[in-house]
């Protein structure tokens, strides 16, 4: 029985960041819309100065439990400047957990508010989430035939011509890459065949639409693109062979020991503009990442194994970097939850945030 309890209790380890995270939604989100209807009439920059300031303490508490809570250890490769830049953010795509290492890198340039995202266009129907993303400068995109190039453009010109900071991340591959979803690889793996590419083991054939539109809009307005890749420890099976990277849930869980980090900072001027130049430039990129995969996972001396070339650094994040935000949210939820007014709030907020929002990126899309 207590060998139950103890099992039970290991399973229940990411529900009170799961409670954490998403109780305090609806009083960011409150937050957020109050300056949001103060701010109607002031200059646009002076509102999204506030809004990455209040991004970044929501996101600050979400790092207290992917970084703090679960313990995991941070390695970093490469050259991960010290000051935050305008930047493309371009990563291997391989859990739900990939957008909060974006967050693990930016909090160390003190760039965490600036960060954005391109994301698939299901995602904005997530309650509450979904339209704020879209908001703080997030964009959407439908896959292929479908990709609205004209509507990133305009979006992305008036992020820069409200002089708003750019951590644009984005996953090329378009989708997960899972080492059991053997059809979607071999699909990936001939896709590139045909088109004269090499093909890649550990990571998908990349897309250039998104990272294409990207660049050529932006590309006065860049510093760089960070090249990013990352490997989660302790997914080699007994057999040697890769295994599905850690949900959310069970990163939560504290099945991640160590995050490997590699980036490589490229200056804008050696990326080429010309889109079919820029297909060939990223899909040797990724070869660049493969390899260092292919390393991590499958190199036969063992010392070389679970861990990329080159020296590392143990990059550990102070507890006051996000403890005060977790405090700060989660003092204000609690707060407004011992009323029964501050209830009927957040419910509401809840159940009317999600229908506006909807509402809002239906209207929008």
């Amino acid at each position: 029985m207590l060998l139950s309890l103890v099992l039970h209790m290991y399973s229940m380890r990411c529900v009170l960041p799961a409670a954490v995270l998403l109780g305090t939604a609806p009083t960011y989100v409150l937050a957020w819309g109050a300056w949001r209807l103060l701010s109607a009439f002031l200059p646009s920059r002076l509102y999204q100065a506030v809004d990455d300031r209040l991004y970044c303490i929501y996101q600050s508490m979400v790092l207290f439990f992917f970084e703090n809570y679960t313990g995991v250890q941070i390695l970093l490769y490469g050259d991960l400047p010290k000051n935050k830049e305008n930047i493309i953010y371009l990563a291997n795509h391989q859990s739900t957990v990939d957008w909060i290492i974006a967050d693990i890198l930016a909090i160390r340039q003190n760039a965490l508010g600036h960060v954005r995202y391109v994301l698939k266009d299901g995602l904005k129907w997530l309650p509450l989430y979904g339209c704020y993303f879209s908001q703080h400068g997030g964009i959407y995109v439908k896959r292929s035939a479908k990709f609205n190039e004209k509507d990133m453009r305009n979006k992305l010109q008036s992020y820069m011509n409200a002089g708003t900071p750019m951590y644009l991340v984005i996953f090329p591959e378009g989708t997960r890459y899972n080492p059991e979803l053997t059809k979607v690889i071999s699909a990936s793996q001939t896709f590139a065949a045909q088109e004269g590419f090499a093909v890649l083991k550990h990571v998908l054939t990349p897309r250039i639409k998104a990272t294409h539109v990207a660049f050529d809009s932006m590309k006065n307005y860049l510093d760089a693109i960070y090249d990013v890749t990352v490997a989660f420890e302790g997914t080699i099976d007994d057999k040697g062979q890769r295994k599905e990277a850690p949900s959310m849930a069970e990163f939560l869980c504290k099945e991640c020991p160590k995050i490997h980090i590699h980036i490589d900072r490229i200056d804008k001027k050696d990326v080429p503009e010309e889109q079919a130049f820029m297909r060939r430039w990223l899909h040797e990129r990724f070869e660049i990442k493969d390899k260092l995969l292919i390393e991590f996972y499958d190199s036969l001396d063992p010392e070389r194994r679970n861990k990329f070339p080159g020296e590392s650094v143990n990059s550990k994040l102070s507890l006051k970097k996000t403890l005060p935000s977790l405090l700060i949210l989660s003092g204000l939820t609690a707060g407004m939850l011992m009323t029964e007014a501050g209830r009927k709030l957040y419910v509401r907020t809840w159940i009317y945030g999600t229908l506006i929002g909807c509402l809002w990126v239906s209207i929008k899309a």
